[in-house]
């Protein structure tokens, strides 16, 4: 089975399934959908109300994708909502796709709980993905993260068809949402799709990064570091953020990493004011809504989480002698979003100038990629390569390419074979140290002889070198990476 966009086999089925009626937001976007979404999340439950929360592809277990309260779903409710939902399907014939059927377990068991919200994000695209079959009366507002090119066999080659796919989940007499774009031409798009269906259109207002406060904020935390006996993350993000929904300007601090975090978190600000503002929503939202957001919404914003986006693990490995590694991971899978990690790195790096101790920042990615055709490798990953210092500490760079997993239930993603990653190093850097998993075989084992290799290559504990190990190419590799910390949880000898 491949991809098959189209809303006229959910619209079959859904009919014959309990009538789905939770007030729901509803994100599309390129990059940042997940992040929003959980920080919507995040602070709706701060707030008090019960959330449901669905996002595509799951990282490890596929009821991950549906979350109550923050907490993925257990096996045993997937499996219960999942058998009716193809119980359905086998009776009628409707032949949903993987994706049809996940989008309705998830809609069923929010449903059954009665969730007060419910945050979705679009899987691909918009206009014709399986989330847009939602009922009007159900979408409070629909907002669109950041517009930049990526699945262009499905969606079209430029980012303003791009734009027009995905700003078409607007609904009649519902506000949207347009979150900070890269490229000028995507608001034009998506203000005249929004005009056409009778939409509400509503431009993002920006949170600003602001000095630490330690009236507000408290202490400043210790200075970010890669030792590997003493790491210490980097500081959160103090922010502030005004609106006519907040009768002041509001001061939090984010800890979702990176400066794109701050764009995302607007998006999501200006639709937790919209919601608390505009007469379609605020008559939709839980009594008090609006005075329990204002006393609990730093709250929120502070405990949002978002696993597998520039975020820092320690993990324990065996050669050449038992030490801890401190490994980033990143979902960074198209040419926009390793943009993004290439900044996120020189700014630790910039970070580490603080150190006068610090001299080289020695980097080793772990990459595996998706075949998504037009994208290329050399597309996706040519802003790491480009990885440059602006001050004086000297970065020294390595890369592994290997296979991922094949996710379950979606047996047409593949990965790009570690040659044809390779090549495109070679092709791009010279002389860079280099392992090459096999392109055929058992994946099974590939991450962890990439990690064996970061770990023995070149380890000679020098003065004034610190080491970062970073996961990325894709989140079906974040997924195994995690399996693989799991496992190293469970049994930690």
């Amino acid at each position: 089975m491949s991809i098959k966009l189209s809303l006229e086999r959910i619209r079959l089925l859904a009919p014959h399934l309990p009538p789905y009626s939770r007030p729901t937001v509803h994100v599309a976007g390129t990059n940042g959908k997940g992040s929003v979404t959980c920080m919507l999340s995040s602070i709706f439950l701060a707030s008090g109300l019960t959330v449901g929360r669905f996002n595509s592809p799951h990282l490890v277990s596929v009821q991950d994708s549906i979350l109550i309260n923050e907490q993925s779903i257990s096996l045993e409710q997937y499996n219960l909502s999942r058998a009716a939902v193809e119980s359905a399907d086998q009776a009628h014939g409707t032949e949903v796709t993987s994706f049809e059927k996940l989008t309705l377990v998830a809609l069923q068991v929010f449903e059954k709980l009665g969730v007060d919200v419910v945050v979705i994000e679009v899987g691909m695209g918009g206009r014709l993905d399986a989330t847009n079959y939602i009922p009007d009366e159900s979408i409070l507002l629909s907002a669109l993260t950041t517009v930049d090119l990526d699945h262009q066999l499905f969606l079209g080659d430029t980012v303003e068809l791009i734009a027009k796919e995905k700003a078409s989940i607007a609904r009649k007499n519902k506000p949207f949402v347009l979150g900070i774009q890269k490229y000028a031409a995507v608001e034009n798009v998506v203000r005249s799709v929004v005009e056409q269906t009778g939409a509400h259109f509503i431009a993002t207002h920006s949170a600003q990064r602001r000095a630490w406060d330690d009236t507000i904020d408290g202490p400043l935390p210790p200075s970010f570091s890669l030792d590997a006996e003493s790491f210490r993350p980097p500081p959160p993000q103090p922010i502030t953020f005004t609106s006519s929904a907040f009768p002041n300007s509001l001061s939090a601090l984010l800890y979702l990493n990176g400066s794109h975090q701050v764009e995302n978190l607007s998006l999501a600000l200006t639709v937790i004011s919209t919601l608390m503002t505009h007469p379609s929503c605020a008559s939709r939202m839980p009594s008090g809504f609006s005075e329990r957001v204002l006393q609990n919404i730093n709250t929120g914003i502070r405990n949002a989480t978002w696993r597998g986006r520039l975020s820092f693990h320690s993990l324990m490995v065996s050669s050449p002698y038992p030490r801890a590694i401190t490994v980033l991971v990143d979902g960074a899978h198209n040419r926009a979003s390793s943009e993004t990690l290439a900044s996120y790195i020189s700014n630790l790096a910039t970070m580490l100038d603080g150190n006068p101790k610090v001299r080289t920042l020695r980097l080793t990615y772990i990459l595996a990629l998706s075949r998504s055709p037009p994208k290329t490798p050399k597309d996706t990953l040519s802003p790491l390569f480009d990885s440059r210092s602006s001050t004086r500490i000297s970065i020294q760079t390595k890369i592994a390419a290997v296979r991922f997993t094949s996710p379950e239930g979606m047996p047409w993603v593949n990965s790009v074979p570690p040659s044809v990653i390779a090549a495109t190093v070679r092709e791009s850097v010279s002389g860079i140290g280099l392992w090459v998993a096999s392109d055929e075989g058992d994946i099974q084992g590939q991450l962890e002889s990439a990690l064996e290799w970061v770990t023995t290559e070149g380890t000679e504990e020098e003065d004034g070198v610190q080491e970062l190990v970073i996961v990325a190419g894709s989140l079906y590799l974040v997924a195994d990476f995690y399996r693989l910390l799991a496992k190293q949880e469970v049994n930690p000898s």
